[in-house]
């Protein structure tokens, strides 16, 4: 199938699939004999493995790092779980200082008179 099957059937738009090969997260793609990408099945798969670890907050190292393991006869599940409990906890961290910052901006906005005077704490 041509790059625009596989982006319409992945999710993943023409431009990204492009950029994933240049980067190496997915192997380059075959080739028709007038030189257009052909994908299979298995690439629209990957494709669609890669969209939802987007989805789910992953780098694109961490991806390859999970797609590596995915490939790899031998993983053991312990990597996968830990490569996925260390994403939880730092969105836990992230979340916990998004309230700080927004627990904050309430206080300086709760102190702000809001009227035409130009005094304000939040400046």
């Amino acid at each position: 199938m041509n790059i625009g099957d596989a982006s319409a059937g992945s999710g993943v738009s023409a431009k990204m699939i492009r950029y994933y090969e240049q980067i190496g997260l997915i192997p380059p793609a075959a080739r028709t004999a007038s030189g257009y990408r052909d994908y299979d099945p298995r690439d629209v798969h990957i494709l669609r493995f890669i969209a939802r670890a987007r989805d789910l907050g992953f780098s694109i190292n961490e991806i390859s790092e999970l797609l590596d393991l995915w490939r790899s006869t031998d993983r053991r599940s312990a990597d996968v779980k830990a490569l996925a409990q260390a994403k939880v906890d730092d969105m836990r961290r992230k979340i916990a200082d998004l309230q700080v910052m927004a627990d904050t901006l309430e206080t300086l906005v709760g102190t702000c008179a809001g009227d035409d005077r130009p005094n304000c704490p939040i400046l």
